[in-house]
């Protein structure tokens, strides 16, 4: 059948230092969410580990801070806050539906010797909605990139 989603986003940041800060805008209308293949992350700007935002019909804002210690001599170590708050949902169920998520991660990347680009990760998440499960969940990631050209 056809599918009905028009979506529009956008993420504006400022950075001075070790400091980033943004902010982000994104909404969806039309009779479906964001459409998915095979389950797979989409692009937008407001799609958190938890809840997606991508939901019919709904807005979401995002506010998010990073800080770098680089700036304070300890390269490799970052940390991130961000919160998305999202309503105007399309439920289905004769009610709107609304959702927030705030996540807190930090995180370092070994910067030389045997486990060099060695990223580990520790994530916080709390997540809550009027219309799907709330979820309260730490997560452990662990990363390694690899340059393969």
């Amino acid at each position: 059948g056809a599918i009905d989603n028009q979506t529009f986003y956008g993420m504006l940041s400022a950075k001075r230092g070790g400091h980033t800060f943004q902010v982000g805008y994104q909404t969806l209308s039309g009779d479906h969410g964001m459409v998915r293949i095979f389950g797979n992350v989409t692009p937008l700007a407001n799609e958190l580990p938890t809840f997606d935002f991508a939901s019919t019909d709904e807005r979401s804002w995002q506010a998010r801070y990073d800080y770098d210690f680089a700036a304070l001599g300890i390269p490799g170590l970052v940390s991130t806050v961000r919160y998305v708050k999202g309503d105007n949902v399309d439920t289905g169920l004769g009610y709107e539906g609304e959702d927030w998520e705030r996540d807190l991660d930090l995180g370092y990347t070994v910067q030389s010797g045997p486990l060099k680009n060695v990223s580990v990760r520790v994530r916080n998440a709390v997540a809550r909605s009027n219309y799907r499960p709330s979820i309260d969940e730490n997560r452990l990631i662990i990363s390694y990139n690899l340059a393969l050209f």
